[in-house]
C-alpha cells in the first residue's frame, strides 16, 4: 500500500456527528495504535484498549459516558483496522475479553508504517491538529506513548492572537498575568473558547487572553465560565485538586469574575462558553460560595 493510500484512509475515517458534540474516540485509538507501531507492535488486546483508551477518553474526551467497544469495533469499517481473530459484528464486550481479541492496522498499512517513521509522524500530527487544540498535543503524545517532534501549524487567522490580546489589554483574563520581554508579551496566549476543531471561529467573542497555565487548565476542563449578572464567572471543577499551586492559581479564582475586555463587543458569546461547559468542562463545579448561579 502506498503512502498516499494510507493517508487517504486516515482522512476518510468516519467520525460520529451530532451537532457540535465532540467525538475523539477513533482519533485517540489511532494515536494509541501509532504509538505501538513505533515500538514495532501491531496488535492491541481489547483488554488493554479498554483500560488505556478509557483513560484517554476520561482525560481528553468529552465529559459524558462513553463506550470503548464502539471505536474498537467500528474502526474496522474504515478499512484500515482488523482483528486478530475472525469475529462477526456486532460483538459483545464479554466475548471480546473471553476470546482475547486484539485489534490493529491491516497488514499492508502496518508494514508501510513500520518502514516509514515519517509517515507515522505525519498521520499523528494530522489527527492531533484536526481534533485537539495545540495546548493538549504534548500531553496526548505522552499519554499514548508517541515520540515525535511536532511541526508548527499555521493558524487559520494569524491576526486572531493579536486581536484577542489587544481586547484584554495584554493581560490574562483570569489572573492578570502580563509579563513582557521588551515589547513582547511572554507566556500569554489567545485561547479559543470553542475549539477550532469543533467549528469555533477566529473572532474576539470566541477568544480569551490567558496565561499559558490558565490556557492549559481551561482546555483540560479544570475550569469553565458561567454568565451571571453581567459577568463571566470562573467555576472550578470538583475533579480539580492539588497541593502546591492549586489554591493560589486555580481555587483562588473560583466564583470570581474574569477581567472584562475593552469593549462589550468582545465579551465571550454564550454559544461558545456553553459549548465549552458541555464538551470540555469536567463538571460538576465546586460549590458556589458567592452569588447564586443556578447551577
Amino acid at each position: 500500500m502506498t503512502r498516499d493510500g494510507i493517508k487517504a484512509l486516515f482522512a476518510g475515517i468516519k467520525i460520529w456527528r451530532r451537532g457540535d458534540e465532540r467525538a475523539p474516540h477513533k482519533p485517540l485509538l489511532l494515536l494509541l495504535a501509532l504509538g505501538r507501531v513505533q515500538k514495532a507492535v501491531r496488535w492491541l488486546p481489547y483488554e488493554d484498549v479498554q483500560n488505556e483508551l478509557g483513560r484517554l477518553l476520561l482525560e481528553f474526551g468529552p465529559p459524558r459516558p462513553t463506550k470503548v467497544i464502539d471505536p474498537f469495533l467500528r474502526l474496522a469499517k474504515d478499512k484500515l483496522w482488523t482483528f486478530s481473530s475472525d469475529i462477526e459484528l456486532p460483538f459483545r464486550h464479554s466475548l471480546l475479553l473471553q476470546e482475547e481479541v486484539a485489534g490493529g492496522f491491516i497488514e499492508p498499512v502496518y508494514s508501510c508504517l513500520l518502514q516509514d517513521p515519517a509517515l507515522v509522524t505525519e498521520l499523528a500530527e494530522g489527527l492531533l491538529h484536526d481534533h485537539f487544540p495545540a495546548s493538549l498535543h504534548e500531553d496526548i503524545l505522552q499519554a499514548v506513548g508517541l515520540n515525535l517532534a511536532l511541526a508548527e501549524k499555521t493558524p487559520r487567522d494569524p491576526g486572531f492572537r493579536q486581536r484577542v490580546l489587544l481586547a484584554y489589554e495584554y493581560s490574562c483574563a483570569v489572573c492578570g498575568f502580563n509579563v513582557r520581554l521588551g515589547h513582547n508579551p511572554v507566556a500569554l496566549d489567545a485561547a479559543h473558547i470553542k475549539w477550532h476543531q469543533s467549528g469555533g471561529p477566529d473572532v474576539e467573542s470566541n477568544g480569551l487572553a490567558l496565561c499559558s497555565l490558565h490556557h492549559k487548565l481551561f482546555d483540560r476542563g479544570a475550569f469553565a465560565l458561567c454568565y451571571s449578572d453581567g459577568d463571566y464567572i470562573v467555576k472550578v471543577a470538583q475533579q480539580a485538586h492539588g497541593t502546591t499551586g492549586f489554591a493560589e492559581w486555580l481555587l483562588a479564582y473560583h466564583d470570581q469574575a474574569i477581567r472584562k475586555p475593552q469593549s462589550p463587543h468582545y465579551d465571550p458569546a454564550p454559544t461558545y462558553t456553553e459549548w465549552h461547559w458541555r464538551e470540555v468542562f469536567r463538571e460538576p463545579s465546586r460549590y458556589s460560595l458567592g452569588r447564586d448561579l443556578g447551577l
